[in-house]
């Protein structure tokens, strides 16, 4: 049997393994990585893309070319619930933070803006990026089996095409090969949840609808009908491109039989929730999909872990998975690129199960919860199976009229759209992740009490654990968020004015470890970068003398309010690597 050695295998090459191929290429680290289809993405799929992942696309230098092909935020803005595109609307509810009161937090939190990129769009950039920096792949290649032993993980591969099979032999390997993955099979990493608690269709249309739209964009348009509520309505329309592509999705009961997905069937639906017979319809693709509620209660075992949908899956709900599938490598690149550089111990992967996985089950917990919340809407409706029409029609002019429970229900109708923030403004949730590890050293300090409520805004801080804040600061003519000073595969100490002793620090750390650590002075002109604005100093929580150490993937390691712990340093750096302490 033909064999194969590389350093890192992984299996997947959705958002999570071409992310995972194009980190570690970046690193200089050598990839195989392998999927059992023949190209990316073939249908839109996921889309929303939060702050955070454009903060990972930009340390990698791509964030300008996933702009490109995205639709932008201020596109992304409206929730539209109506009974049809050319009916009556019912409600609407601005999102992902453009509505006014919101905007400032989204603003004042990154660099970065939210998009909205189909997945057959994101994908091949990805995938141009990681071949230009010297990953590797093999398409139509699926993942037999897998095992590993103490020096090296072996994994049986077969091409789809010839048949033949061959061995990839590696030193450590990534299951990023989503909901069914054989690496979780083979290697036997537990989960816990449920797979298939509901039943969906996405159906892939052109359409060109910018006449009942253009004036209200937006990315989701719940339609609802008499006769239909089974769970998000008659149909969900999610804009692919503005305003002539979409994807219409709908959900079914199995227990009253699977859906019609023939031409007339689909043409027929989407007429109807477009309410405009004259608008021509082309039904590209159709595909069932299932609602999961499932998380691994460990995403490393030895030399093999795992990422993406393979440790965590739910519901697309507050549009949250693609963004927790490229923040799971953001995470372990660096991590694994040190330890196969021989600058880490092996068990500083042991902080990725610790750190990410929290993060994954509250990705999953939130996201059914979301879907739950949906339905105080159908309820407020007043919309049912079964229903006679011509009443469910007087129904809805009920839910607008001068009577007193017209204006009960309207009551209702609004708190129920306002519950819908906890999906569609949740910005807590999207940036708020605090890690906990042996790769986070404590300063004896209290994490900051929330000030607001930590499920819907942000708030940052310089606490070890949290994503180092953002602010705007100046190098010469050069504007730069303090995200741009740190990052790209290394440590970075940020100091201020008074922090010059810091910069000797870290250099003789480095010197000893072998580690690079950057130092980078925030403050006046003489400083690297000038804070102009006084925000850096604001959120900094650190006094001119002192420091915070950022980790690669710009999570606070350490902090010290000033110089008086500059001999720890070295101490501190060789605990979050897993080395030995100094002689």
């Amino acid at each position: 049997m033909r064999k194969i050695e590389v350093p890192v295998f992984i299996a997947g090459a959705g958002p999570t393994g071409l992310t995972a191929t194009c980190l570690l290429a970046t690193q200089g680290i050598e990839t195989l990585t392998i999927t059992r289809y023949p190209g990316t993405a073939n249908s839109p799929r996921a889309h929303i893309t939060n702050q955070r992942t454009m903060e990972v696309f930009r340390d990698l230098g791509i964030e300008p070319r996933v702009l490109q092909a995205a639709t932008p935020s201020e596109l992304m803005s409206n929730n539209i619930w109506a009974t049809s595109f050319a009916g009556t609307e019912i409600a609407r509810l601005q999102t992902w933070g453009t509505l006014p009161e919101r905007k400032v937090d989204y603003e004042l939190a990154s660099p970065s803006g939210m998009c909205n990129i189909p997945q057959h769009l994101m994908e091949p950039i990805l995938l141009d990026v990681a071949r230009e920096r010297g990953g590797k792949f093999l398409f139509n290649t699926e993942l037999i089996s897998m095992k590993q032993d103490a020096e090296h993980v072996h994994a049986i591969c077969r091409d789809r095409i010839t048949g033949e099979e061959f061995e990839v032999v590696s030193q450590y390997a990534i299951g990023a090969d989503g909901d069914n993955s054989v690496v979780v099979r083979e290697i036997g990493f537990p989960t816990e949840g449920q797979m298939g608690l509901g039943a969906a269709v996405n159906v892939w249309v052109e359409a060109d609808l910018t006449k009942y739209v253009a004036h209200r964009p937006g990315v989701l348009y719940w339609m609802t009908q008499p006769g239909n509520n089974y769970w998000v309505g008659s149909g969900t329309w999610i804009s692919v491109r503005p305003w002539n592509e979409w994807v219409l999705l709908f959900m079914y009961d199995p227990a009253q039989g699977e859906p019609d997905l023939s031409e007339a069937a689909l043409q027929e639906r989407a007429r109807a929730t477009i309410g405009d017979p004259e608008i021509p319809i082309r039904i590209k693709a159709a595909s069932k999909w299932t609602i999961n509620q499932v998380v691994a209660t460990n995403m490393n075992k030895a030399r093999v872990l795992i990422a993406g949908n393979a440790a965590h899956r739910h519901p697309p709900a507050n549009g949250l998975g693609t963004n927790t599938c490229v923040q799971d490598t953001f995470n372990l690149a660096w991590k694994l690129a040190l330890v196969l550089q021989g600058k880490a111990g092996p068990a500083l992967l042991d902080t990725y199960t610790a750190e990410r996985q929290p993060v994954g089950e509250q990705v999953v917990n939130r996201a059914m919860k979301s879907v739950r919340d949906m339905l105080p809407i159908s309820d407020a409706l007043g919309f049912a199976p079964g229903q006679d029409e011509a009443a469910a029609w007087a129904n809805v002019r009920e839910l607008f009229s001068d009577t007193p429970h017209g204006r009960e229900r309207r009551q209702i109708l609004r708190d129920a759209v306002d519950l819908q923030n906890y999906q569609f403004n949740c910005h807590g949730v999207e940036l708020g992740q605090m890690y906990t590890s042996a790769a986070v050293v404590q300063d004896g300090t209290l994490r900051p009490t929330p000030t607001r409520d930590p499920e819907l805004y942000h708030q940052p801080t310089t606490h070890p654990g949290a994503s180092l804040p953002h602010a705007w600061v100046q190098r010469g003519q050069e504007r730069l968020s303090t995200l741009d000073l740190v990052g790209r595969g290394r440590f970075t100490l940020i100091t201020g004015v008074g922090g010059a002793a810091w910069r000797d620090a870290a250099m003789q750390v480095s010197a000893e470890t072998g580690v690079p650590v950057d130092v980078v002075s925030i403050g006046g002109p003489d400083c690297d970068a000038q804070d102009v604005y006084g925000r850096w100093h604001k959120l900094s929580e650190i006094s001119d003398a002192g420091c915070v150490l950022v980790r690669p993937d710009r999570h606070v390691a350490w902090r010290q309010v000033d110089a008086s712990h500059l001999d720890s340093l070295g101490a501190v750096l060789r605990g979050i690597l897993a080395l030995p302490a100094a002689a």
